[in-house]
């Protein structure tokens, strides 16, 4: 059907500013008269003259019959609530497949019905549906939260077959929410409200639903903040008696303007709701009188030239006021929602919004996928450009290690508010607010984004960590061996990015970890005379909680489990046959290691651990700053690998005491060379014009790069200043310090260690 066939929607079905709100008190709904079978089944014949009727009544009947005389908290037949769950489906008018799915989606959980059972009676479409559906509260699970987020992780698995999935399940949180206040247990009552507004009224909003999305937002905040609510809803009250036909007769000027420009519309007026106002208030920290857009009025036209030749229309007649203008018709939002919005000074002076799109748009606005009929013929969406969300859900799946950690990525990547940018090639990419172009290039695809090394934004090389704007074209930089930062994980905001980069740190850091307990271990059967091998270890795998040897290894490498512990196990009836090294000893040991360095022959690797490759579980102290020339040594160091340390470092005293967490480390030829070290310096500079500019300059003639700047003490002649530099390694950092003292305005460079 053509836009210009639609015909307009009655003034009912929108939402009249002037209609009264209720309190948090009166929103939750009473069960409405049960629906009888026939209106059931008339109900969606009235949109669907070829329904399936048979498969209807039977279903109607099959499931009142096996919930029987169950009832609900609030003392009403179960049935009565599938029953709501496929009236709500008929609101928004879906096939006969989706409403036998309501009718039956509890049963195979609370009823002694199977799914073979459902198969056998409705058919495979419907027992998929209804398998995709069922709640799975038979899972076992450590936590609330670990059976929540597989629950969610199930139906995301199963929505993404069928999208009508998702529709009967938030149908039914929809009727579960209506109905909450019958719980007795507040605390029941509170998990279910913060569920609905974190998870299931984002997800209605993604898939477009607008009216759906709504009332889930506002039964939660009724249960959750009940005091701001009512208080909000009072305040709306009152601008509304205040106002008494203002929304009426600005209306109805709209409407005057629209025909004297030649203009078919029906104009109906918005009121902002409650939640909304509370979000925005809590957001950009502003008061309610603050708002602009409590009061918004709908322009419904047929055509989408009409929309532009109304804004024209509109624009001619009122100031529109700057950054409040949104044209979602030329660029639809991920949800295939179109309208324009934009903010004017309107009749009375009053600031208002104003969206405007055709009647088509309106019931995609209201119904969202509901409103497209292409599931039904098995044409669901196939460029994914709608459910490119859904997908960055699965890969979460794919990824999460944990239940809880799927869901912490879920609700970031169910973040509403958006910007929109471009890839090279045109290709709109929506990504949360505050998105940078690490979650921009984990969103085109995952393999971009584990390649990304770099990014440009509007044709202008910028930080990975910038935030990306509306409008934004971003050309990201890759590299063939390129890898994820663990760094990335702090600035995106995307849940699939955060996945991405957690999965290949922990995938880096086990390798490493397995290698280093082992190393550990070794060392300890060295030092008390016993022959390394691995099936004494395999023996007390299981004493120490470990899946698998290699799980063992790996928590002795992270420090999560002591390697004598693990050794004593072993050998039980092992003696030492040798007293704990002494400090001398240490120092002689750490000598040892200084001379071995300084002799070391070229090494194509440019870290050697005794034979481990090294990678994310090695890192350099920042009590000393080891630099390439340095002699070190390694600390196996709880929760992080190996941490290099110089062997005159005043922190290795406190592991004197603990000679098995001590490894022997070289530095190789090449380490520095590709990615620089950090060397910090003392300086104290002359208080006098261009000072910092000289030190700056005389850093950067040296090719060394400042990472961080601070002054730590002024007077009036002084400037004391701590510099961090990137260099290769120490030879580099002298020739750097050599230049500095050749300056008058340094008086002093020293090379500092600590914090």
């Amino acid at each position: 059907m053509s836009p210009s066939q639609k015909n307009p929607p009655s003034p009912d079905a929108f939402i009249s500013p002037t209609a009264p709100s209720q309190n948090s008190e009166e929103i939750f709904r009473k069960p409405i008269q049960m629906l009888r079978q026939y209106e059931l089944v008339e109900r969606v014949r009235s949109y669907d003259p070829n329904a399936d009727e048979d498969l209807l009544n039977r279903a109607y009947v099959f499931s009142m019959q096996a919930h029987g005389s169950q009832t609900r908290a609030s003392g009403d037949p179960y049935f009565s609530h599938p029953l709501e769950v496929a009236g709500i489906l008929t609101e928004m008018k879906m096939d006969a497949t989706t409403i036998a799915t309501a009718l039956l989606h509890d049963t195979v959980e609370d009823t002694l019905v199977t799914l073979p059972d459902i198969e056998k009676h409705f058919g495979r479409d419907v027992a998929r549906l209804v398998d995709g559906v069922t709640k799975l509260s038979r899972i076992e699970l450590q936590s609330d939260q670990a059976k929540q987020a597989e629950n969610f992780r199930k139906l995301v698995l199963a929505m993404s077959e069928d999208i009508r999935v998702l529709l009967v399940k938030l149908a039914d949180r929809l009727h579960n929410m209506r109905t909450l206040h019958f719980f007795k247990d507040e605390g029941k009552r509170q998990r279910i409200a913060r569920e609905t507004l974190d998870i299931y009224a984002p997800l209605a909003e993604r898939i477009g639903i607008e009216k759906m999305q709504d009332e889930l937002q506002d039964l939660a905040f009724a249960e959750l903040h009940a005091d701001a609510r009512d208080s909000i809803v009072a305040r709306l009250a009152y601008l509304r008696e205040e106002g008494g036909n203002l929304a009426k007769d600005i209306r109805a000027i709209l409407q005057r303007v629209l025909a004297e420009g030649g203009v078919a519309a029906t104009v109906e007026g918005r009121e902002k709701k409650p939640y909304s106002i509370w979000r925005k208030m809590n957001r950009k920290d502003m008061g309610f009188e603050q708002l602009s857009d409590i009061m918004a009025f709908r322009i419904l036209v047929p055509t989408v030239e009409s929309c532009y030749q109304a804004l024209g229309l509109i624009h001619n007649h009122y100031s529109g006021i700057p950054g409040r203008f949104k044209d979602y018709i030329s660029t639809p939002k991920p949800n295939k929602y179109q309208s324009i919005h934009t903010t004017i000074i309107g009749p009375e002076n009053h600031r208002i919004e104003v969206q405007i799109r055709t009647y088509e748009m309106h019931e995609v606005a209201e119904l969202g996928v509901a409103a497209h009929w292409a599931y039904k013929q098995g044409e669901l969406t196939q460029d994914g450009s709608q459910y490119r969300w859904l997908r960055e859900l699965l890969d979460i799946v794919e990824h999460a290690q944990k239940p809880e950690e799927f869901l912490e990525h879920t609700k970031l990547e169910l973040f509403q508010d958006q910007v929109f940018c471009f890839t090279p090639k045109g290709t709109l990419i929506a990504l949360p607010r505050g998105a940078t172009p690490v979650d921009f290039a984990y969103a085109v695809h995952s393999g971009i984004g584990d390649c990304c090394v770099g990014s440009k934004v509007n044709g202008r090389m910028v930080p990975l960590r910038t935030e990306l704007h509306n409008g934004d074209q971003v050309d990201i930089i890759t590299q063939k061996n390129g890898n994820p930062s663990p760094a990335w994980e702090r600035f995106v905001v995307t849940g699939k990015a955060r996945a991405r980069i957690r999965r290949f740190v922990r995938l880096q850091q086990r390798t490493e970890y397995v290698a280093l307990g082992k190393a550990i271990l070794e060392k300890i059967c060295k030092q008390e005379g016993v022959d390394f091998g691995e099936k004494p270890f395999e023996s007390v795998v299981k004493s120490f909680q470990a899946a698998t040897l290699d799980d063992l290894f790996a928590n002795v490498g992270a420090s999560l489990q002591s390697s004598r512990d693990v050794f004593t196990a072993a050998f039980p009836d092992h003696r030492t046959k040798q007293p704990e090294k002494t400090l001398p000893e240490i120092e002689l040991a750490a000598q040892k290691m200084k001379t071995r360095a300084a002799a070391q022959a070229a090494s194509s690797s440019p870290l050697t651990l005794k034979g481990l490759i090294p990678g994310m579980a090695v890192h350099f102290a920042r009590c000393c700053h080891p630099l390439p020339g340095d002699s070190i040594v390694g600390i196996v160091s709880t929760g992080r690998g190996v941490t290099i340390h110089t062997t005159d470092c005043d922190t290795l005293d406190s592991f004197r005491d603990m000679p098995e967490r001590w490894i022997d480390v070289d530095w190789g030829e090449g380490h520095g060379k590709d990615s620089g070290m950090v060397g910090r310096l003392s300086i104290v500079v002359t208080n006098r014009p261009n000072s910092l500019g000289t030190l700056t300059t005389i850093i950067g003639k040296g090719n060394a790069n400042i990472l961080n700047l601070k002054i730590t003490n002024r007077s009036m002649d002084f400037f004391d200043i701590l510099i961090d530099v990137e260099v290769v390694d120490t030879n580099h950092l002298l020739s750097v310090i050599a230049a500095l003292r050749a300056s008058s305005v340094i008086i002093s460079v020293e090379r500092t260690k600590g914090r």
